[in-house]
């Protein structure tokens, strides 16, 4: 006799109360994944419908449970779909976990014959960069200057135009420049370059933003939630410069602590 086999119909082996706190354990992380985003309503309906199986099952009640299986067993692809926006954030995220190891970086660089040695932007680009922000910042000219590291963002560098150029706080400043054609969207910075100009970042669905910041400012989360991105921020309303980093705003009151910032952005 189990444990609990007293209670009656719950009997209970070590395998199943293992099963049980795993499933929590799911549950527990899928929450805290998903707290804030519009798909939580969804996730506590699926949820307490999966509870209403279990009971029914459990009562024996063969009608209820013979529905509730049709209707969890359409809701599984209803699921995909309803839920693919955080799939792939998930996807995202647990590749870059991997992939910011060492271990793991070194086997991707073994297996597309990569030298493994990153390209580390001088202490020139750095301070151009930080120069054009201050100037913008004192124009306010709106600016969002995305600074890649490991995840690749050639989805995101195709919905804009290709610049392959050095970093120079000009050609930056121009590109931001309100009167020309590339000053929508985000500057993407890779491998020390100025990759491409005018890309459209994913928006984070984070509901509980400060109403001061923009659309700008979600895209900056958006792209730094799905990958190991850095964001620059210049306001356009107010020159205000943010630093994004893992989807968390830094406000910048000083240009020095920019500089630091980006030093250690662009040595990761």
């Amino acid at each position: 006799m189990t444990p609990l086999a007293f209670l009656g119909f719950l009997e209970l082996s070590l395998a199943d109360i293992l099963d049980i706190i795993l499933l929590g354990l799911i549950i527990f992380f899928m929450f805290r994944w998903i707290r804030g985003t519009s798909a939580m309503s969804i996730f506590i309906a699926i949820v307490s419908l999966y509870l209403i199986r279990v009971l029914t099952g459990a009562f024996n009640m063969r009608l209820m449970t013979a529905i509730m299986d049709m209707i969890l067993d359409v809701g599984v692809l209803a699921l995909i779909v309803i839920f693919q926006p955080e799939i792939r954030k998930f996807l995202i995220r647990l590749g870059n976990r991997y992939m910011s190891s060492a271990r793991g970086q070194k086997f991707l660089n073994r297996i597309l014959g990569k030298s493994g040695k990153s390209t580390v932007s001088s202490s020139e680009e750095v301070n151009d960069l930080t120069e054009a922000c201050r100037r913008m910042s004192e124009d306010k000219t709106g600016a969002l200057i995305v600074i890649a590291h490991k995840t690749p963002l050639e989805d995101i560098i195709s919905t804009g135009d290709r610049i392959d150029a050095r970093i120079h706080r000009r050609l930056i400043m121009n590109l931001f420049f309100k009167n020309s054609p590339l000053h929508d969207g985000a500057v993407v910075i890779s491998g020390g370059k100025i990759v491409a100009a005018r890309c459209t970042l994913p928006i984070t669905e984070k509901k509980n933003i400060p109403a001061r910041f923009g659309m700008r400012h979600k895209a900056a989360i958006g792209i730094t939630e799905e990958t190991d991105a850095d964001a620059v921020v210049v306001s356009e309303e107010t020159g205000h410069i943010s630093f994004v980093k893992g989807g968390e705003v830094t406000p910048i009151t000083n240009i020095n602590e920019l500089k630091l910032l980006l030093n250690t952005s662009f040595g990761e």
